[in-house]
């Protein structure tokens, strides 16, 4: 049988793993507003919500998907 440490319930924590979440919990205390962050920010709150409302409200009716068989027009206009 293998011959294992003398307390096996001891876990050794990674210096690397440690770093990396203290790292992530300490974030908010070290954030700057740069041109990179704001562009960012602006694209995934503003940019992209609109653009895919805009493409949903445009093609809102367009298709109709139930009861279609094979052959059948899919488009409603």
């Amino acid at each position: 049988m293998a011959v294992g440490p003398e307390n096996p319930t001891v876990i050794r924590l990674d210096p690397a793993i440690v770093k990396w979440h203290n790292m992530t919990v300490n974030r908010h205390k070290y954030f700057r507003w740069t041109k990179r962050t704001a562009w960012l920010t602006f694209a995934y709150v503003i940019l992209v919500p609109s653009i895919l409302g805009t493409a949903g409200y445009m093609t809102d009716g367009k298709w109709e998907m139930r009861g279609k068989r094979r052959g059948d027009m899919i488009s409603e206009f």
